[in-house]
């Protein structure tokens, strides 16, 4: 038998937040034929700044774990369990960075490593990152995400 999430995330000391709404004419996510699309995510506490610059690349991995709670929040939201979630599928994260930065995919690792260690082998995924000249309200990174899931 294997273990709740609910209980590996209290294992973890992590508490999700509720999840958050979004600012524009979307919505959080959309789930077809059992996959489910999050809208991209940033960071809890809404930091502002580069990477590069204004953040090291290590504070830029523990803003793109807080990013990986909200996508968890949105998930238990939705599905009512994080039990529900069968595989996650792809993360995509999109790194507000410096010209010169070149450690986006140390960045995206906190989402990544979170991934694994919250659903096992199931939390392993294809995933891209890209570095940005800007995004939205000059957050550090935003994070897309793909999940397959029991409607």
């Amino acid at each position: 038998m294997t273990q709740s999430i609910e209980i590996k995330l209290k294992e973890m000391n992590i508490t999700l937040p509720a999840s958050s709404n979004p600012a524009a004419q979307y919505t959080n996510y959309v789930i077809v034929n059992g996959v489910m699309f999050v809208s991209g995510k940033g960071p809890s506490g809404q930091p502002r700044g580069k990477l590069g610059s204004t953040y090291t690349t290590q504070e830029g991995y523990e803003f793109a774990r807080t990013t990986g709670i909200e996508i968890l929040a949105v998930l238990k939201d939705a599905l009512g369990s994080l039990d529900k979630v069968k595989r996650v599928v792809k993360i995509q994260g999109f790194v507000n960075a410096e010209p010169g930065f070149e450690e986006h995919h140390k960045v995206l690792n906190g989402t990544s490593d979170l991934m694994y260690k919250v659903f096992g082998e199931k939390g392993v995924h294809a995933r891209s990152v890209l570095g940005a000249v800007s995004v939205r309200d000059n957050l550090p990174i935003i994070v897309d995400s793909i999940f397959e899931v029991e409607e």
